[in-house]
């Protein structure tokens, strides 16, 4: 595909843009990416018929644990894994050129959080910076990259020096970022009780969760969560982070469980009962995820996670029953 293409997926303003990307994406990943032609042929879809984002087969994310999904003349550096039990299979999405991965996190982030370079980050993400490929630690260490900053840092356990560090950054009156899992979170808040740490807050400080209990806590739903975060954390607001080993792109949330998506992602919601089908505006069913910054693997992807759309919002509310655990939100609204 040449840079003019994947450029203009990134200053796609209109929805007959988005469309016209898709429908682009979609006959060239149908003709170059062999796990997808197959998927495509097997449902006996025609690609020359397709001439609707909705008519657009959606690959089953679990393809991504068995497959390689790699366009025909490129070649993968690397690859993301999905955390995951060692019962599970994991998920690769092996990385032909991390640069459009980098513009993809870097205009998204931009987007809805701010510039980067304004912002100093603090990452509490213990088991992902334990194991290796993780593209969470990726993007956090890109971010990290482009910041620059000297105050810039990973904790894993030592929450005692993330509290002295945030007390730094507040005293100075710098804008800063703590990215966190939420079990990691909340250990961290129960470490300042702990301190008899009263009156807490962030200042300048924003925290974006971005899910994950791993099995540490009993699990709560969504909105409790995040109202646990902002009682300890002392902010009104609370963001989150949603994406996955098999995205490029990350939608965000600036409270209330509500996301929004860079214009070159869209979340469509499928029948539960009927994959081939989606429900209407404020039914729950089933994430079906386009990213065009997937160019070389799949940008139609169905996932296993639960959701619905409200305007142009939309809500995680969840896994569906019988699909494998996985190191993204498993919680619940």
């Amino acid at each position: 595909m040449s840079t003019k293409i994947i450029e203009s997926i990134f200053e796609i303003q209109t929805e007959e843009d988005f469309r016209r990307a898709c429908l682009e994406v979609f006959h060239y990943q149908y003709q170059n990416i062999e796990v997808y032609q197959k998927f495509v042929d097997f449902l006996n879809v025609r690609p020359e018929e397709i001439n609707a984002i909705e008519q657009i087969p959606f690959l089953p994310i679990e393809m991504f644990k068995n497959h390689t999904l790699v366009s025909e003349g490129m070649e993968a550096g690397f690859y993301f894994q999905s955390s995951g039990t060692t019962q599970t299979q994991l998920s690769k999405h092996w990385i032909c050129d991390e640069k459009i991965y980098q513009k993809s996190l870097y205009k998204s982030f931009h987007q809805f959080i701010g510039k980067p370079e304004d912002f100093v980050f603090l990452g509490l993400l213990p088991s992902y910076l334990e194991r290796q490929n993780s593209s969470l630690v990726y993007m956090v260490d890109y971010l990290m990259k482009v910041s620059a900053q000297e105050e810039n840092g990973y904790f894993l356990y030592n929450h005692e020096d993330l509290y002295h560090r945030i007390l730094e950054l507040k005293n100075r009156n710098k804008k800063f970022i703590l990215f966190g899992v939420s079990f990691a979170l909340l250990d961290f808040l129960e470490t300042l009780q702990e301190m008899q740490v009263s009156d807490f807050s962030l200042g300048n400080g924003i925290i974006i969760e971005t899910g994950g209990m791993k099995g540490r806590k009993v699990e709560i739903t969504k909105d409790q969560l995040l109202t646990e975060l902002q009682e300890g954390f002392g902010t009104d607001k609370v963001y989150s982070e949603y994406s996955m080993t098999e995205l490029f792109s990350q939608a965000y949330s600036k409270g209330n469980n509500e996301y929004e998506t860079p214009r070159w992602m869209r979340i469509l919601i499928r029948n539960t009962e009927d994959p081939f089908s989606y429900v209407e505006e404020g039914r729950t069913g089933a994430i079906n995820i386009i990213d065009l910054a997937n160019i070389y693997s799949c940008a139609f992807i169905a996932t296993q996670d639960l959701g619905k759309i409200e305007g142009e919002k939309f809500q995680v509310l969840g896994r569906i029953d019988h699909s494998d655990i996985r190191g993204c939100s498993q919680l619940v609204s």
